[in-house]
């Protein structure tokens, strides 16, 4: 039966690569951080997938590093073996054998422990990064979560919103104590945000019917605290747990008094203070939030930048002060580099008030009496914070994938390299070599078997005599 010609059957389709039936919403931002040769691995990503890979690059940055260490071990192994087979045709085989056994018995015993070190190491950093990574994936889960409690609360129960804040607030904040101790920076918690939280916390449970407190609660809130989630780049990176609580500090309670104030019914049954507080009168509130601002700041002023100078100054402690003076990038740390060191703390501190009071404006004369545009601005900030975050896996995560592909491309480049040399030679190496072995009655001791030769990769045709040998190709491992 004859072939049917090629002509009549329908043309088959190019097989689909996976790269084109991968692509998803993040492939094309790392499109410039990736060459030909892996365009696979970047096609498919996710916001998972980037997570996923990037820990995974560092197991196998450690896979290769121990590739590397084998490979140094080698051409030790090798040069161990040439200056053996040196000392058997200088000396003699009979009598220098039995000390070069012993001392290659000893290296090779070194190079085992070694080994056997580095795997143990190895294995500890496997186990460390795999409770890193559940640890991350369980505060993603948890964060993602959060916010979709949160969503629900504020539209269909936005009366237990302020219940939910004391909640997370009860986790969030001792761990945030314990976690900065821990890493001594236990003198950022002395800042103004965590101030504010407090007394929010203290109306709502202990002194709900103050409308004094209540002023300066909503206007510290919605003020400093708010804009600091522009000021101070407050990221949503829901892996990442420290993030997650900045941006918890300062969002959440300007989210609890606008719910409050504009959406929570029933407030002035719970909330007496309310009813005392119609509008607000801007004097009285820009005074009151004043006051409470500079008790914090006496307080700050006495125990951290007078009780607690030494240290500060010596570098064993970093406050937000210390810490925006050494941001040369910064907007405040190049003013403050611009003050006469004597008068950075009084200009610190002055400024601190002007931006207090400036950032609590808007809460004064719009956000109080808009429902809209008080959910707008908390809109706004919650936007802020997104883009942030966006920012952060987006770029960082790419250029720490960009220079994970350098690293590769360095090694690659070293493998090469080490292709392309030879090992070192087993056979003679000097005239004086070639006429020991030469002038010997027997090549080859009996006390040398062919096997022993074969294991220590000596060419007989060396030990026999020929002047030339073509050494084998070093191996990259």
């Amino acid at each position: 039966m004859s072939t049917p010609s090629s002509s009549s059957r329908p043309p088959t389709p190019p097989p689909m690569r996976r790269r084109d039936s991968g692509t998803g919403v993040f492939s094309t931002p790392f499109e410039r951080f990736v060459k030909d040769d892996i365009a696979d691995w970047a096609s498919g990503f996710t916001l998972l997938d980037t997570m996923e890979t990037y820990f995974d690059s560092h197991l196998d940055l450690l896979q290769r590093h121990l590739a590397k260490t084998s490979d140094r071990l080698k051409m030790r192994a090798e040069e161990t073996l040439q200056d053996l087979k040196k000392d058997v045709l200088k000396e003699g085989v009979l009598k220098i054998m039995p000390t070069s056994n012993m001392q290659l018995e000893r290296e090779l015993q070194r190079y085992k422990l070694k080994v056997s070190q580095r795997l143990l190491a190895i294995t500890q950093t496997w186990h460390s990064a795999k409770v890193i990574r559940t640890r991350e994936k369980v505060t993603f889960f948890f964060g993602v979560m959060t916010l979709l409690l949160t969503a629900l609360l504020f539209g269909l129960a936005p009366e237990w919103l302020h219940v939910a804040y004391s909640v997370q607030a009860a986790y969030y904040l001792p761990l945030r104590v314990y976690m900065y101790k821990k890493r001594a920076w236990h003198y950022f918690l002395f800042d103004l945000c965590y101030y504010i939280n407090v007394l929010n916390l203290v109306f709502i449970w202990g002194m709900p019917d103050s409308p004094a407190l209540f002023v300066a609660c909503y206007c510290l809130s919605l003020g400093s605290l708010a804009s600091a989630v522009i000021t101070w780049r407050n990221s949503l990176v829901f892996h990442d747990w420290d993030k997650v609580t900045s941006l918890f500090i300062h969002i959440y309670p300007p989210l609890v008094f606008s719910v409050i104030r504009h959406h929570y019914s029933g407030a002035k049954l719970r909330f007496p203070a309310l009813r005392d507080v119609p509008h607000l009168q801007p004097f009285r509130a820009l005074l009151l939030s004043s006051i409470l601002y500079l008790i914090w700041q006496l307080l700050y002023w006495k125990f951290v930048l007078i009780d607690r100078r030494a240290k500060v100054q010596s570098g064993q402690r970093i406050t937000s002060f210390t810490w925006l003076l050494n941001d040369k990038r910064g907007a405040i740390g190049r003013a403050l580099s611009k003050i006469p060191p004597e008068y950075r703390e009084v200009s610190f501190m002055a400024g601190q008030l002007v931006y207090s009071i400036i950032t609590a404006l808007p809460a004064v004369f719009v956000l109080y009496d808009s429902a809209f545009w008080s959910s707008a601005y908390i809109l706004f900030l919650f936007a802020v914070s997104v883009w942030n975050g966006g920012g952060f896996y987006i770029e960082v995560f790419g250029r720490k994938f960009e220079r994970e592909l350098e690293k590769l491309r360095k090694e690659l480049a070293e493998i090469n390299a080490r292709s392309e040399r030879s090992s070192p030679t087993l056979g003679p190496q000097s005239d004086d070599d070639l006429a020991t072995l030469a002038g010997s009655p027997k090549a080859l001791s009996p006390l040398v078997t062919a096997q022993e030769v074969s294991d220590a990769n000596i060419p007989l045709h060396a030990l026999n005599g020929n002047a030339t040998s073509a050494a084998p190709p070093a191996t990259s491992g």
